[in-house]
């Protein structure tokens, strides 16, 4: 057998392990379907509530071409159309729930069951009040916007920053996915959070799937679950991206996107 790597459950949630396995094994399909040969996602052997038994991967440095070679098999996997937004079971981005339901719109999922609900997590009322205040007021417009920007729902990682990606000697691996489906560009804007993926990640990206020419805004508002998220784990660290997401969405909400 090959080696492998035990994971233990430290989160609390006695289904994460679960749910982390069965997003690893719907990302090796979806890159099978593609017909991605070189994105590895680790195995599966064996999982419980307790353990999570994996492929071990042997992690060496990023080089251009493996930063190439993940920019081009994502691509590929975000150009599969699903069926629908959403997912169907609840699972767990990091350390925190992320409740899923299947949607029609992709707007109305993204604004409800993402911001809406890390919104209903800040403990701050205040501060909690003034987030709601802007979903309140610009939700119908943004939800509206997001669906006019959306080509069809894609399987998304979910969780796809630097941590996330793991580099052997044999290209990039894919780890700790928080899957579900919708718009591509929640994936690529996660990139982007925590100093980037290179130059070569995108510019293989995107000679198979361009970015759509409102990205950026895109970009501000698709990041900011997750700075709601890191907010409510982590405290006021991540206040500034929160406010700029939140200023991003009144400039969708007045006609300036």
């Amino acid at each position: 057998m090959a080696n492998t790597h035990l994971k233990h459950n430290s989160t609390g949630y006695a289904d994460a392990l679960i749910c982390e396995a069965e997003g690893l094994e719907y990302l090796a399909s979806a890159l099978d379907e593609a017909g991605v040969m070189g994105i590895g996602v680790p195995r599966v052997h064996r999982v419980d509530e307790n353990e999570l038994e994996i492929t071990a991967i042997q992690s060496s440095g990023a080089s251009d071409w493996a930063r190439a070679v993940l920019g081009e098999g994502l691509a590929r996997m975000h150009a599969l159309c699903q069926k629908n937004y959403g997912w169907g079971r609840d699972n767990y981005i990091g350390l925190s729930p992320q409740p899923n339901r299947w949607c029609d719109s992709w707007g109305e999922f993204f604004v409800r069951d993402r911001l809406g609900y890390q919104v209903s997590r800040v403990r701050d009322a205040g501060q909690r009040s003034r987030f709601q205040k802007v979903l309140d007021e610009h939700g119908a417009t943004l939800t509206d916007w997001l669906n006019a920007h959306c080509e069809h729902p894609s399987l998304l990682h979910g969780d796809l920053w630097n941590g996330n990606v793991l580099y052997g000697a044999d290209g990039p691996w894919l780890i700790d996915p928080a899957v579900y489906c919708g718009d591509r560009e929640a994936d690529i804007a996660m990139t982007e959070m925590f100093g980037g993926f290179g130059e070569a990640f995108y510019r293989a990206y995107g000679a198979i799937y361009p970015r759509t020419h409102v990205y950026g805004m895109k970009r501000e508002i698709y990041n900011l679950y997750h700075y709601l998220n890191h907010y409510n784990l982590f405290g006021g660290g991540y206040l500034v991206g929160c406010q700029a997401g939140f200023a991003a969405i009144e400039a969708v909400g007045r006609g300036k996107a």
